[in-house]
């Protein structure tokens, strides 16, 4: 595990009216590290990531990236929000950023329900995701005169469909894929925009234990292929337990536990917190 931080969630509370979602939470992800956060439903989980990506900004807490205060809400001394242009393509300092700014950042993630354009192919789910880091402006692609930057951004993205083995499926509908491929391609869109850090919500939601199995795969593959650091919601225990270095279990907004995969299958808060079936859960 690298020393680096990548990212870091500081005393992060999601308040909505009277209900608080996220309480006063604290994370840290290493660089090339695949940490979960997992708990029972409604435990704040995907709130979090919502608060990490810019869905939501914070009641409270400050959120950091790659040493960087990128969301800051504390109530005393609260941060303004800024945007100071770009630097290499790059946001050179952004606080509390909206959900594209947040990518160009290099957090990418995907959602629990699959958010593809369904009726878009396949190559094109991906090139829309490859358009995010397009070398150009609103002019040129307006009028499709920076013909060589086009050329690339399409040359990558057959690239990536052949990497993760889904070129032959370039042109097909991507609602007329198998559930599995879908998430694949959900996955492969995500990685189209050259993220660092890659947020998975609940990737393993809805299959069955093969595709599990090839998921986990999958995910270490891409790990290592791409270089990236990984946060991932799950509440399949065997893939959580397969992959992950180091977990961190929510319940009612706050955090009980963390640990190694192995400390956390004998913590008897967790074991609690899943109503006596972790056990098996776990096996």
């Amino acid at each position: 595990m690298s020393s680096n931080i990548m990212l870091q969630v500081e005393n992060v509370t999601m308040q909505f009216g009277g209900v608080i979602a996220v309480d006063n939470l604290s994370i840290d992800v290493y660089e090339d590290e695949i940490v979960a956060l997992i708990g029972p439903n409604g435990a704040g989980k995907t709130t979090t990531f919502n608060c990490i990506t810019g869905v939501y900004e914070p009641t409270n807490g400050c959120i950091k990236y790659r040493g960087e205060v990128i969301v800051s809400n504390y109530p005393q001394g609260k941060m303004k929000k800024q945007y100071l242009g770009k630097n290499n393509g790059l946001y050179s300092k952004v606080i509390n950023p909206t959900p594209d700014q947040i990518t160009i950042l290099g957090i990418a993630r995907t959602f629990q329900n699959i958010r593809l354009f369904k009726n878009l192919s396949v190559f094109e789910n991906v090139l829309i995701a490859k358009h995010l880091r397009a070398k150009q402006n609103v002019f040129t692609a307006t009028f499709r005169l920076n013909y060589r930057e086009e050329r690339r951004m399409r040359e990558e993205c057959m690239a990536l469909l052949e990497e993760q083995s889904l070129l032959n499926l370039k042109d097909a509908p991507a609602g007329s894929l198998p559930y599995g491929l879908q998430r694949r391609l959900e996955i492969s869109r995500a990685l189209a925009t050259d993220p660092k850090l890659l947020l998975l919500d609940e990737p393993a939601a809805g299959m069955n234990p093969q595709e599990t199995q090839e998921l986990a795969e999958f995910i270490r593959q891409i790990k290592e292929k791409y270089k990236l650091t990984i946060l991932l919601i799950e509440h399949h225990m065997d893939l959580v337990m397969q992959i992950s270095e180091r977990i961190y279990v929510q319940d009612f907004g706050k955090l009980i536990a963390t640990g190694t995969p192995e400390e956390i299958q004998k913590n008897q808060r967790v074991i609690d917190a899943y109503l006596g079936v972790a056990e098996d859960a776990f096996a």
